[in-house]
């Protein structure tokens, strides 16, 4: 399987963008949010980090397929 490196390239300009929509948008909750995640659990951010990537591989999955 070949990496389409212009896609991918695309795909980090979109993930940069919708990244950059909230702080653009209202900084100030994302310094509350930023304020809660700091205090957030180990375990907790490993549930989020792992839902957050599941959730991204069965979207690229169904985007592919």
């Amino acid at each position: 399987m070949d990496i389409a490196w212009p896609d991918f390239a695309a795909a980090l300009g979109l993930l940069l963008v919708i990244e950059g929509l909230l702080p653009f948008l209202n900084p100030t909750a994302v310094r509350h949010l930023l304020a809660a995640v700091a205090t957030s659990s180990d375990a907790a951010l490993r549930i989020a980090g792992a839902v957050s990537l599941v959730s991204g591989l069965a979207v690229l999955w169904l985007a592919r397929s």
